[in-house]
């Protein structure tokens, strides 16, 4: 009897180890799932190209060559240089299709999620200011910048310095004219500054309100991005909105959300440490200012605002999509060249 007892026991010790084996497998493989399907979501653009995709006037031999080199199967690997322009492009032209409620609503809600960012760096700062020289708490609070950048880049709202280069590049390819693009911009623009605007007089106030931080504090942070000649904010701003053009490049090339979130942290992270003047932020830190502070006047945030927007349009078409569109341009010749010399061969 102890015999069986001890045979029974050890088949129940195996039964369960097999059991829980199946389970960790059963999630290994759910993880992989997860992975592939993430993945894959993010090159079904470009896996299959339709002519609608294209420009009317993009002959047969170019659509061949952009299919080829935007194809990028290998989940594996990094995704190519063509394929990340490809979807971005791809992705412009359907923003262009949105109805202008649509673009409107994205863009006011993107104005709102921005100024979270502004309501944490103000309670940090009020809070460090009490321990630390103001100086430093200034730049250590602005390490939560990433915050409503992260909430608007992963929940996909139209930002106008996020989306200033993606939306240039179906213009730059004669897929879309110019005046659609200058009326989304427009759009965007607004829809910015107003959802901006209305969190600046609600938020800000209740922050107020919460004893979360003082009017002095307010306007510590305008100065912060008002103290300069108007060339160096036009020059900070530009390099802002190549930063940011960078960064929606860069979250294009990330197959998952997770690698998105990082890139948004390190990049807009960046622009809050080095104090570079971001139009929809900058919007809100100097409107709160002009309502609850006693330091900025109508016309300087008027002022401010057209300099700033400005320079971040310069900075995210001319430094990312234009030169990244050449460097495109160039790849597709090279591959119209090869599929010439194949056909050449073929024929011979």
């Amino acid at each position: 009897m102890p015999q069986d007892t001890d045979r029974k026991s050890n088949e129940y010790k195996n039964a369960d180890s097999k059991n829980n084996n199946r389970k960790s497998n059963a999630q290994v493989d759910h993880l992989d799932d997860e992975r592939s399907s993430d993945a894959a979501h993010t090159t079904e653009h470009t896996e299959h190209l339709d002519d609608d995709d294209f420009s009317g006037n993009i002959s047969e031999e170019d659509k061949a060559s952009i299919k080829e080199i935007a194809s990028d199967d290998n989940l594996s690997a990094p995704k190519s240089y063509a394929s990340i322009l490809v979807e971005q492009v791809i992705d412009a032209k359907e923003t262009f299709n949105r109805s202008l409620g649509s673009l409107f609503t994205s863009a006011f809600t993107a104005g709102l999620e921005i100024g979270i960012s502004l309501f944490v760096i103000l309670s940090a700062f009020a809070l460090l200011s009490e321990v630390i020289p103001r100086e430093y708490a200034m730049v250590l609070a602005s390490l939560l910048y990433p915050l409503g950048f992260i909430i608007v880049v992963i929940g996909q709202s139209l930002l106008f310095t996020e989306q200033t280069s993606l939306l240039s590049l179906p213009v730059l390819n004669k897929i879309e004219p110019l005046h659609k693009l200058l009326r989304l911009w427009g759009i965007v623009i607004v829809g910015n500054i107003v959802g901006g605007c209305l969190f600046a007089a609600l938020m800000i106030g209740l922050g107020i309100n919460m004893q979360l931080f003082t009017v002095t504090d307010i306007d510590a942070y305008a100065q912060h991005v008002l103290s300069f000649k108007w060339w160096v904010i036009f020059g900070s701003s530009v390099l802002a909105g190549w930063m940011m053009g960078v960064a929606a490049w860069l979250v294009t090339s990330a197959r998952d959300t997770l690698s998105r979130i990082v890139l948004v942290t390190l990049i807009t992270g960046s622009i809050g440490f080095l104090g570079l003047h971001h139009s929809i932020v900058g919007n809100i830190e100097v409107f709160s200012a002009l309502m609850y502070g006693n330091t900025v006047s109508l016309l300087t945030y008027l002022w401010f605002l057209a300099v700033v927007l400005v320079g971040n349009t310069i900075g995210g078409v001319v430094f990312v999509a234009v030169l990244k569109n050449r460097t495109f341009l160039f790849d597709m010749a090279k591959v119209k060249e090869e599929a010439e010399t194949r056909e050449r061969k073929r024929i011979s």
